[in-house]
């Protein structure tokens, strides 16, 4: 075959994007081709800059390129990324347009470190170089000003016709009821409450335009979930658990809420799913282990497994997330394999037919 841009796209047609099943060329991923004499150089466009298998698609387009054209020299491929989003056909998306996918942190019960893995997920997505946004929908126990270092006098900004100008921290924008009230004054409001301030938070605070809004929602499955699913078109979700059986009944719980409203759930992460020491490296098994099977009975993926140890906590309560404070770190890096999966699993939903709000009372 001779080297042109005719002969490059026919072959790039036998290259599939992984997860999606479907060849490079007709998803429109592949840009800019330009050819110097013997040497190929294109753009590859990932549906999220968080993708976790570029290597498999670089050396997929390598391999079928120096098959079919023997000639060839070097083969440079540049990447970049453009978000897609799952459209839900609603009036509800006016409430946040520039807002490409809404992803829900949930947990079917308290004390699993959901605001954690939420907050470091939100974080990881933007170190991979997404634009991210995280709401902080947990009204009575907000905690996420702590966790973002974001002092009491620190307040939003009213701008223009009475919108709200989210706080940024770290590069994300952060929205919380903890913005407005001072941290030792209690939340004493039935549901409907709830329902409307979660409200205000969507159609009145600017997210401007973002590839992902993380919503950490409070545990359990109560009015705000429910209130929320009926606001706005969720994306996806995200269920945070950990390895003791008692905590599965609740996992089963929470993934039936979002069967129920229809949310297409993205997978479980395992959080303090197993103790490494800081010396050795040992992994030692506080609790029950052998989360992927256990899970794979649900029929849910296991999206991560993040172990237990001190760097997450402490780095939490200083006000700098581990993804932060410590990058390199084997914590980091955990995190950000997790945000990797969990942008794969959405860019995946994002291909697949759109379902309608269901309407709930």
């Amino acid at each position: 075959m001779l080297l042109n841009q005719e002969t490059v796209m026919s072959v790039l047609k036998r290259v599939k994007e992984p997860e999606l099943g479907r060849d490079i060329v007709s998803l429109d991923m592949v840009r800019d081709v330009v050819i110097k004499g013997k040497d190929l150089f294109l753009t590859v466009v990932l549906t999220t800059p968080a993708c976790p298998l570029k290597e498999t698609i670089k050396n997929e387009i390598d391999r079928e390129i120096k098959s079919a054209i023997p000639e060839v020299g070097t083969i440079e491929v540049t990447w970049s990324a453009e978000v897609k989003s799952r459209r839900i056909p609603s009036a509800n998306d006016k409430r946040i347009p520039g807002v490409k996918n809404v992803i829900a942190v949930g947990s079917g019960k308290g004390g699993v470190g959901k605001s954690t893995v939420a907050v470091n997920l939100a974080l990881a997505l933007k170190s991979e170089g997404a634009s991210v946004g995280i709401l902080d929908a947990d009204i009575y126990g907000p905690s996420l000003p702590m966790m973002f270092g974001v002092k009491e006098e620190e307040k939003p900004k009213i701008i223009g016709d009475s919108r709200i100008e989210p706080i940024e921290r770290y590069g994300i924008k952060i929205m919380s009821m903890g913005f407005l009230l001072p941290s030792t004054e209690a939340i004493i409001w039935r549901g409907p409450m709830l329902g409307k301030m979660l409200q205000q938070f969507l159609e009145q605070v600017e997210w401007g335009a973002l590839d992902y809004l993380i919503i950490d929602l409070p545990p359990g499955t109560g009015d705000v979930q429910l209130s929320l699913a009926q606001l706005i078109p969720l994306s996806g979700a995200v269920v945070v658990t950990t390895p003791q059986d008692v905590a599965l009944a609740d996992v089963k719980r929470a993934i039936k809420m979002f069967e129920v409203t229809k949310v297409p759930l993205l997978g479980l992460v395992e959080n303090m799913s197993f103790f490494e020491c800081p010396n050795c490296q040992t992994h030692h098994e506080i609790f029950h282990r052998g989360a992927a099977d256990r899970y794979e009975k649900l029929g849910i993926p296991l999206l991560g497994e993040i172990p237990l140890e001190t760097t997450t906590s402490v780095s939490g309560d200083e006000g700098r997330p581990v993804v932060v404070k410590d990058p390199e770190s084997p914590q980091a890096k955990r995190f950000i394999d997790f945000a990797r999966q969990v942008a794969a699993h959405q860019s995946v939903t994002n291909f697949q037919e759109p379902v309608e709000l269901p309407a709930l009372h």
